[in-house]
């Protein structure tokens, strides 16, 4: 999943989110999973008490390694994001220095987020953009966006995801041009605390969830209706402590997975092999030299050219 579209394309797509025409963003970006040195890297994103967007760089050595790469000033109200989706940056818009996008949850609602960096790297402040997409978010305990696609066909499948206090998976299908549709729930995860996508296919897409107790769990989540998942236990116990998890692939196979607890503000890298049940493969890389306490922590997907090192350029 990897590639570029047109510049022409990417802001027709951003006029469409800006608008409001749709609540989402209709075009895919490939996610970091090219190796620096020997080691996959990710970008975990996330949303300060003052609003700020930092993009941290963890390179999955052992023990890790970790660096600032940017960090954008008062893109949203002082403490009031409750979650972020994954958001995207498209540096090749022209005649800016680039694009930042994906949905966040202020409060009880759901909004379409945007923003332009200047030519110098700074954020555009005529450009800053929150548009609502609705209400009834409150009870949201987690929000993402997925998109799947094979270069150079334009995305097959855009889905957004929600989890509920009440334990209820709602996904929608959100294509170009229109607004969500297809609304389909499943019920039953009330006890699961934070998750992340691991892993997609033309048929479905997989999500890596901890729960309170401790265990480790895939909630695969097919494409088909009614909405069934199906549900595999990894481990049993000795997670519970992460409130956020930020994974990324590493490899054809793996995933380098990031576990973040709030409470001590600190992070954990894992490399994890092909999902299997209790015969998937983790290793523990150990903690992340940075100190983790922002209240939002999501998937910084960045397009290819945004950083050579990254990417091998």
């Amino acid at each position: 999943m990897s590639g570029r579209t047109s510049t022409t394309r990417w802001i027709a797509a951003t006029a469409l989110l800006l608008t409001g025409a749709v609540p989402g963003v209709a075009d895919a970006a490939p996610t970091v999973a090219t190796a620096t040195s020997a080691a996959c890297a990710m970008v975990a994103g996330s949303v300060t008490t003052g609003g700020d967007h930092p993009s941290l760089v963890v390179t999955a050595t052992s023990p890790p390694t970790s660096y600032v790469i940017r960090s954008y000033p008062d893109i949203y109200p002082d403490g009031q994001v409750r979650l972020s989706a994954t958001i995207t940056n498209d540096p090749d818009v022209t005649g800016t220095g680039g694009l930042y996008w994906g949905n966040v949850v202020i409060g009880s609602a759901l909004y379409a987020s945007a923003y332009y960096l200047t030519e110098a790297d700074e954020v555009d402040r005529s450009k800053v953009y929150l548009s609502k997409v609705g209400g009834g978010w409150g009870d949201a305990t987690f929000v993402d966006t997925t998109r799947y696609w094979k270069y150079p066909d334009p995305p097959a499948f855009n889905m957004q995801y929600s989890l509920r206090s009440n334990g209820t998976i709602t996904r929608w299908e959100d294509r170009p041009g229109t607004a969500w549709g297809n609304k389909q729930t499943a019920t039953g995860f009330a006890a699961v605390k934070t998750m992340a996508l691991i892993s997609q296919t033309a048929t479905y897409d997989t999500f890596l969830a901890n729960t309170r107790g401790g265990a480790l769990y895939t909630i695969r989540l097919p494409r088909t209706s009614p909405l069934k998942p199906v549900v595999k236990k990894i481990r049993d116990s000795t997670w519970q402590g992460f409130e956020a998890l930020v994974i990324d692939k590493c490899g054809q196979y793996g995933t380098v997975l990031l576990g973040i607890d709030k409470d001590t503000h600190t992070g954990y890298l894992y490399a994890v092999g092909h999902a299997n049940g209790t015969a998937t493969v983790i290793k523990g890389l150990g903690k992340v030299p940075a100190t983790f306490a922002d209240p939002v922590y999501f998937r910084h997907v960045l397009r290819p050219g945004d950083n050579p090192m990254l990417f091998g350029e």
